[in-house]
């Protein structure tokens, strides 16, 4: 069974940094693209951020390009996002995604994605 757990979340002013982090387990990690996710109350789940399974590739939206890094770390199962220069806009709870093993190239709609994670509130303050 496939478990994805995130973590870093809280609450930050703006101008400042998180950094999440999303560790899987039962899923053939070096083989699966993963994504970030983001839903803020009222709205629609939002795409965020994507990485190819090897790490080569990376996809941001418009939104959060040039301020959110996207990264993963094959050997220890974990892919992170590095939030910086956070604005109020960007408060929302955001959810690790992972693609079905063999779907190594990045997604950017949910329905790309097999599997899910609870989430983790990010709050950013003005």
């Amino acid at each position: 069974q496939v478990h994805l757990v995130e973590s870093g979340g809280g609450l930050v002013q703006a101008g400042g940094s998180l950094r999440l982090s999303c560790a899987a387990s039962g899923l053939s990690f070096s083989r699966s693209a993963m994504g970030w996710f983001r839903q803020a109350p009222g709205k629609e789940r939002d795409f965020v951020a994507t990485i190819s399974s090897t790490g080569g590739t990376t996809n941001y939206a418009d939104s959060v390009k040039g301020r959110f890094t996207i990264s993963r770390d094959n050997a220890k199962n974990t892919v992170y996002l590095q939030m910086n220069s956070l604005k109020p806009e960007d408060t929302a709870v955001y959810y690790c995604a992972g693609r079905a093993t063999g779907r190594t190239a990045v997604g950017v709609t949910p329905d790309e994605y097999g599997y899910w994670g609870q989430g983790t509130q990010v709050a950013v303050s003005s």
